[in-house]
């Protein structure tokens, strides 16, 4: 891997980590792009490129996520006083069951994996799957409540997670889809954004230790070590700017640009790759 395309990863993957066009459709056709297509020369450099995006979601939630540390403790102490009714719970609390709820579909991902990364090699499959991305955002976005906020349940919360689960796929946006979820179950942009990006810290997590094991058997030179520091480093920044975005357009705007943008990018990619 080349300086210039460890830069040009790290910024895509800032970038489309957090708007809902679907970071791991834009880096497995940049892949085949720079003919990165061996899962082994890029394993590594995906696990840290995500690590990267992750930390943004860190640092700009850094609030919410340290009131859930106790607010797990609290949940731990209620079920084990047979507490299980929702409205026993505090705010915070709740949060924390939704967030245990929303997470549980994740579990099949481990079953799916192997067949789910045979798609990147795809790119035909790619395009059609970010076409249905954009009509995804598109349903969404029209059908989506116009007045309040809804009090999300943990049903609800479960069904977001499916959506997340179904991002597995490459080419369906994480944050999009769950996104679109939020929005279909009655929540506000701003809370569907906040929703979305406070359950991805698991779902992140859990994807990326799962690959542990994996990447410890690839050998990397030193030249190949400094590329993926400095796409890390691009990622960072890209990542901070995309978030700033996404969380300002879900307090001004619809999500239709990208849409169409997935819309688009699918359409080209089924005629020209």
């Amino acid at each position: 891997m080349r300086l210039w395309e460890a830069v040009f990863c790290g910024l895509l993957q800032g970038l489309t980590e957090f708007l809902p066009v679907s970071s791991s459709g834009h880096l497995a056709l940049a892949h085949h792009f720079f003919g990165l297509e061996n899962p082994e020369t890029t394993l590594v450099f995906d696990i840290l490129l995500h690590l990267s995006t992750l930390f943004v979601v860190l640092v700009v939630y850094r609030r919410d996520i340290f009131s859930l540390v106790p607010a797990a403790f609290g949940v731990c102490g209620k079920v084990l006083r047979g507490k299980l009714r929702f409205s026993a719970y505090t705010e915070t609390e709740r949060m924390v069951v939704l967030l245990v709820a929303a997470t549980l579909p994740m579990a099949a991902a481990i079953f799916l994996k192997d067949s789910v990364e045979m798609l990147a090699l795809y790119p035909r499959v790619i395009g059609a799957i970010l076409l249905i991305n954009g009509i995804l955002l598109l349903f969404a976005d029209f059908f989506a409540r116009r007045s309040g906020d809804v009090l999300l349940k943990p049903a609800g919360a479960l069904g977001i997670g499916i959506f997340q689960l179904a991002a597995i796929v490459p080419g369906l946006s994480r944050s999009g889809s769950t996104i679109s979820g939020g929005l279909l179950f009655g929540l506000s942009r701003e809370n569907a954004v906040k929703f979305s990006f406070l359950m991805s810290i698991p779902a992140v997590l859990g994807a990326n230790i799962a690959n542990v094991p994996q990447a410890l058997n690839v050998v990397l030179s030193r030249e190949t070590i400094v590329c993926y520091l400095v796409g890390m480093a691009a990622a960072l920044v890209s990542g901070f700017l995309a978030m700033k975005l996404l969380r300002y357009l879900s307090q001004k705007k619809r999500f239709g640009f990208f849409a169409y943008y997935c819309m688009a990018l699918g359409v080209l990619t089924m005629l020209f790759a």
